[in-house]
Formats: structure tokens, sequence, C-alpha cells
């Protein structure tokens, strides 16, 4: 499972212009890639919606070796309910914790060196107060569930993450494919896991050849998939195959073919330049403005 990599967590984004400012202004993060789609994604990867939507991939660097933010904006959707299912990102940058109070974004200490803030939305982010390693900052993502064995059993057995600590009084288990990857923490929440209409997405790579195999495994455990094996084009890029899952709480999860992914997933140099014209010519706020109408609260 040594071929299987971390790629990122889907966040659904509300308010564009802020959510930019906050991983670009206080987190210190740079636009990997932006694209922008007419209608919605064959495997939902701006959720239950049909129409116009972009895809902004933020992170430390390159896609390849760090694990990124990938920002999903539905045109006229302005708000999403929040669950107990994301529990934060936790990234060690003392430069966003700097950047933080320089702006007066609001930041809570949790302990000595680690501070809580929040991304435009109410995602919870932790930062850990020291100095930004030359490999990826973000170190882990943490996901919420309700019984931890059974969990357990699902991403280690089925899914071939290794278990890299544990922690019964706390509830947690720490899994990953590698210890050089962001690594996944479950914890057990001691009820149901609620998605709200924000639930995001952690995506994975791996072979091609293992994508049917994978689901193959899945239907074969009477495990969920939401989406079969399917083929998705991004306009002028590469094309790729994915199959997406369901944990048992709900979570999503994405495996992607790696190969193509590579290709996909290279950096635009005019990524930021492309993301800051969308967000100009996104008279959205206007016109419900002007019609006296308020985005859609999903």
């Amino acid at each position: 499972m040594a071929l299987r990599r971390a790629l990122h967590f889907v966040f659904k984004v509300g308010d564009r212009t802020k959510t930019a400012t906050f991983y670009r202004e206080v987190l210190g993060m740079t636009v990997l890639r932006h694209e922008e789609f007419e209608e919605g994604c064959k495997a939902t990867c701006n959720g239950p919606y049909d129409g116009k939507w972009s895809k902004t991939m933020v992170g430390y660097g390159p896609e390849d070796n760090h694990f990124v933010a990938e920002l999903t904006y539905n045109y006229g959707v302005g708000e999403y309910q929040l669950g107990n299912d994301f529990m934060g990102l936790i990234l060690q940058s003392s430069q966003a914790v700097s950047n933080a109070k320089r702006l007066g974004w609001p930041l809570t200490q949790v302990e000595e060196a680690l501070y809580l803030t929040h991304a435009p939305g109410g995602y919870p982010f932790y930062l850990v107060d020291k100095e930004q390693p030359p490999h990826d900052p973000v170190q882990k993502v943490c996901l919420g569930v309700s019984d931890l064995q059974r969990s357990i059993h699902y991403w280690e057995t089925l899914l071939g993450m290794k278990v890299m600590d544990r922690n019964d009084k706390k509830k947690t288990v720490l899994l990953g494919f590698s210890d050089t990857q962001c690594q996944l923490e479950l914890c057990d929440v001691g009820g149901t896991v609620d998605h709200g209409t924000a639930f995001g997405r952690i995506a994975f790579s791996c072979p091609r050849e293992e994508l049917p195999n994978l689901e193959a495994l899945m239907k074969k455990e009477n495990q969920k998939i939401l989406t079969p094996l399917v083929t998705l084009d991004t306009p002028g890029k590469a094309t790729v195959e994915v199959v997406i899952l369901a944990d048992p709480d709900g979570h999503e999860i994405c495996f992607v073919g790696d190969e193509a992914f590579r290709e996909l997933s290279a950096v635009d140099p005019k990524g930021n330049e492309l993301l800051d014209k969308a967000m100009a010519e996104d008279k959205s706020d206007e016109w419900f403005a002007k019609h006296n109408k308020q985005k859609a609260a999903a």
C-alpha cells in the first residue's frame, strides 16, 4: 500500500472571497490551480448540485508531495450547515499564527504552542506555533466516528492504512499510508456522526490498475460505493478515473488513479490569476442584493 497517497480534503465554501483571504493571507498557502465548470460533477465533487461551480486547489506546495485543500464553490449557494464530522485540520506554521494575529483573524489558544482558528464557514483549523517545516506543514486531518473499532477495521483492513498511534483515553486513532504523508485521525464522538450539508470528502490516489480491485473488494464486503468507477474530464487537462466510497459513518472517500492525477494536478502558474479573475467576474452577490434576495443556504 506504499503506493497509495493522501491527496486533499474537499471543503464546500459559501464565501469564496473571504475563503481566499484565509488560505492565502492567514495560512500562507498558494493557489495551485483553479478551474470553472458549467455543470455539476459526475462524481458529485461539488456536492449534490447541478449548476455552475468552481474548484480551487490551495496548499503549501505541489500535490505530488503535499496534502492540500480543494475549495468547491457553488454559484448561488451562500451557506452550508456544519455537522460533527469534520473535526479539524492540523498544520505547523508559526507564520500562520503571526499572520492571524496581524490580520485580526480570531485565534483561541488551546494549549501551549497550539491555536484554534476557523476558516469561513466555520471549519476548524489547529495551528501549531512552531517554525514551518521544509516538508509539508499539514500534519493530519481529524474526522469524527461513532464506533472506533469498526472504523479501524474499515480503514486499516479494507483500505490498507497503517495504525500509527492509538489513544484509548482520548478515543482516537492515527492512521496513514506512510509516516511521511499527512495522517488521518479518527475520533470517537460518542454518538451519531452528523454530516450537515457542509460534508466534505477526503481523497487518496492509488495505481490506476488497483481501482477495479478496490471497487470489487467493497462490493464483496457489502460496503457502500457512492460512485462506481467513472471517468472525469477537466477541459484542457488530463482525464482521470475515480471510485467514490463511504466509510461506515458516511465519510466520503475518493480514490483516483495516480498516474493521470499527477498530470491533472500539475501546478498552474496562472492559478492565482484565474481565481482572482473568477471572483472579480462573479456578480452573484450583487444580483441577489439587487433583487432583494439571499443566496440559498444548503
